[in-house]
C-alpha cells in the first residue's frame, strides 16, 4: 500500500522532476543558464534514486507503491533525458531508441517472472549499467558540444546496457527452469496429485 514516508516522498519527487528536467534542456526559460539548469536537476533526481531504496531498507520502509514505482521513476528520468537529447541532436536516435528497447524488454519479462513468482534481483551488471548511464547523460547534458571522449563513453553506455540486458534474459532463463523443476519435483511427489492420476 502507499505510505507517506520518506523513500515513497523521494521517488513521487524524482516523478515530479522529470517535466522540470525536459524543460530545461530544452531551453524553454531561455536565459542561457538551461543546460546547468538541466544538469543540476538530473543530478538530484539521480541522487533521490541513489538513497530511497537504501532509505526504505534500512529504515524497513519498503511499500508496494515504492516497489511498483521506484524502478517506473528511474526509467521515466532516463527515457525523457534520452529523448529531450535526441531532439537537440546531442545523442543519435538509434542510441536512444536501444537503451528504451532493453528497458522495455527487461520490465516486461520482469513482471513475467514475478507472475511466476520469481524475483530476480538486480546484479552487479545491473548496478554498472545504471551507473555508466547516469554519467553519460549527466555529461551529455553539460557538456555541448560533445568531445570524442564523450562520444567514446556514449558508445560503452550502449555496450554495457546491451550486455546487462543480455545477462539479466540468461539469468532469467536459469530461474524460471529451476522453478519450473522445482514444480515438477514437487508434483512427483505429492500424493494427492498421485492420486489423481488415472
Amino acid at each position: 500500500m502507499f505510505g507517506l514516508n520518506l523513500p515513497n516522498f523521494l521517488t513521487v519527487l524524482r516523478i515530479l522532476l522529470v517535466p522540470v528536467l525536459v524543460v530545461a534542456l530544452l531551453g524553454a526559460f531561455g536565459d542561457g543558464t538551461s543546460d546547468v539548469l538541466a544538469a543540476i536537476v538530473f543530478a538530484l533526481a539521480s541522487f533521490t534514486d541513489a538513497i530511497d531504496g537504501w532509505i526504505a531498507r534500512s529504515r524497513e520502509q519498503i511499500t508496494t507503491f515504492g516497489k511498483i514505482m521506484d524502478p517506473v521513476a528511474d526509467k521515466l528520468l532516463i527515457i525523457a533525458a534520452l529523448l529531450a537529447l535526441v531532439s537537440l541532436d546531442r545523442l543519435a536516435a538509434w542510441v536512444a531508441m536501444v537503451i528504451i528497447a532493453r528497458e522495455f524488454a527487461v520490465t516486461v519479462a520482469r513482471m513475467a517472472a514475478k507472475a511466476e513468482g520469481i524475483v530476480i534481483p538486480a546484479n552487479q551488471w545491473g548496478k554498472v549499467k545504471t551507473a555508466i548511464q547516469v554519467l553519460t547523460v549527466f555529461l551529455l547534458i553539460l557538456v555541448d558540444p560533445s568531445p570524442a571522449w564523450l562520444d567514446g563513453l556514449v558508445y560503452a553506455m550502449v555496450a554495457i546496457t546491451l550486455i546487462s540486458g543480455i545477462d539479466y534474459f540468461f539469468g532469467m532463463r536459469r530461474l524460471l527452469r529451476e522453478a519450473e523443476r522445482r514444480r515438477a519435483a514437487t508434483r512427483s511427489t505429492d500424493p494427492r496429485v498421485k492420486d489423481a492420476r488415472p
